[in-house]
């Protein structure tokens, strides 16, 4: 394993930075435990969980290859991530008043309903693997991942949403107070904007 813990937890925290920008999955999240209590959230919570595995793996292996074939690929992708973080982030902040739309498709009721709803919200969300692509050389040195690399890349990839959204489902009455408070939601996404504005600022020289 080449991996080092300080470049594996600079990816769990930008996964965690990440988690804490609201979306569908949280409206997705906060609806199903209203309608079933958490036995309807945790199914969402996984599909999403194994969506993130896939793109971050894809990524992990499309992108070393492309490292590995073509000179100078790690800069310029490298550029790519700290540019992706600073839009995210300055993207957040501008829409921090706006509000969280919700999706009824993924709120209908049942486990596997709640899974492919949650694999759904991810794997059609371009967002998704344009973060995975950008995150991962921003991160990693491509070009020297092995598999046990992969696998730790992967594995860290499912734990921190699944813990997240997770978390979220099961303390829903305080989330359920942030996402109804317009001046909550603002401060959270004032603050996950700058976080992420951060991450893309630091990233070139990591």
């Amino acid at each position: 394993m080449t991996l080092t813990v300080a470049e594996l937890g600079f990816y769990i925290l930008g996964l965690f930075i990440l988690f804490l920008t609201p979306g569908p999955v949280w409206v997705a999240l906060v609806a199903r435990v209203l309608a079933g209590g958490f036995a309807q959230a945790w199914p969402l919570a996984m599909g999403v969980a194994i969506g993130d595995i896939f793109w971050a793996v894809l990524a992990a292996l499309g992108m070393g290859w492309v490292a590995s074939s073509i000179g100078g690929a790690m800069l310029v992708l490298r550029a790519i991530a700290a540019l992706f973080f600073i839009w995210l982030g300055v993207t957040i902040i501008r829409s921090a008043d706006a509000g969280i739309s919700g999706d009824r498709r993924l709120t209908r009721p049942g486990v596997w309903a709640g899974f492919v709803a949650g694999l759904i919200v991810i794997l059609s969300n371009p967002k998704a693997i344009l973060f995975y692509m950008g995150v991962l050389p921003g991160f990693f040195d491509l070009t020297r991942l092995t598999l046990p690399d992969v696998v730790a890349i992967g594995v860290a990839s499912f734990v921190v949403p699944l813990v997240g959204n997770l978390g979220l489902a099961f303390f829903i009455d305080r989330a359920r107070s942030l996402l109804s408070s317009p001046q909550s939601l603002k401060r959270m996404n004032l603050a996950a904007g700058s976080l992420l504005i951060l991450v893309g600022l630091v990233i070139p020289f990591a």
